[in-house]
């Protein structure tokens, strides 16, 4: 059974993380853990036995203020879905708070809700970017206005590299969401053709299935983002899967940071990250 960290920070944007979770969870049986990280901090003024109490007293206000949290937003979308739970966990770091715990409980998943901000801060400042980037669990990330819909047609994004193991991953999440799964390339003009009938027989061979090809060439007066954005658009896919590669420098990371990770802030449906091996 897939076990999915769907985390929160109370706000209203954060609830469209839980929307998809409790969605995905209505069509494929499995466990959602509603994660909240938190951090107290130490004003001086307390020390010793006093600490420790007030500690466990503000820890307590938090677990009651998620579990109802949850519980409003279950009663919110009339859902009776009941394989769930609430974690709360202190740390002074969201992101690797998140992304450790994820990792040491064995989560098949990560969901969580992100929204447009500056440039800096997309690479410096974002827990959606730094789990993308560094987490070993496949991150979903959900657009802040994300409404529940049927997840019945996946677009995955490929450069058809690793595209044998990749097939295997992605047919691992679709499968039993019962999903049309659409592959989408872009073709630059010095690439060699791509011979179709041996990647029809490679991805059927490696998923079991028919992924739909879908060969494009692309806009060079635009960027790679914004070519995928203009066949979603035309698309209208449930959600969009794609692979990022992590191991790269820092300075690669600043100056040209990862498609996905870019692609997030600009989203406009869904988007699972798996870590290109």
């Amino acid at each position: 059974m897939d076990r999915i960290l769907v985390t929160t920070d109370f706000s209203s944007n954060s609830k469209a993380a839980c929307r998809f979770a409790i969605q995905l969870a209505s069509q494929h049986k499995c466990e959602l853990t509603f994660f909240h990280s938190y951090y107290i901090a130490n004003i001086g003024l307390m020390s010793g036995e006093a600490l420790v109490a007030f500690e466990n007293k503000e820890e307590d206000k938090i677990k009651k203020k998620l579990n109802k949290f949850v519980e409003i937003l279950y009663k919110g979308i009339d859902s009776s879905l009941s394989n769930k739970k609430c974690v709360i966990k202190s740390a002074v770091f969201t992101d690797s708070s998140i992304r450790e715990y994820a990792q040491e409980n064995n989560f098949s998943f990560i969901c969580i809700s992100t929204r447009g901000s500056g440039k800096l801060k997309k690479i410096f400042g974002s827990n959606t970017s730094n789990l993308i980037t560094h987490s070993t669990v496949p991150v979903i990330a959900v657009p802040f206005n994300y409404r529940r819909s049927e997840i019945n047609k996946i677009i995955y994004a490929s450069d058809l590299v690793n595209l044998e193991e990749e097939v295997v991953k992605v047919n691992e999440f679709v499968k039993p969401l019962n999903a049309i799964v659409e592959i989408l390339h872009f073709e630059y003009p010095t690439d060699d053709a791509v011979n179709r009938i041996a990647l029809d027989k490679l991805i059927k061979g490696n998923s079991g299935r028919d992924f739909k090809l879908h060969i494009k060439k692309i806009d060079l007066t635009e960027s790679l983002i914004l070519n995928i954005r203009s066949v979603i658009k035309k698309s209208k896919p449930s959600m969009l899967i794609m692979f990022t590669q992590q191991n790269r420098s820092f300075f690669t990371k600043i100056f040209h940071p990862s498609k996905s990770a870019y692609y997030s802030f600009n989203a406009k449906v869904p988007l699972l990250v798996f870590n290109k091996t």
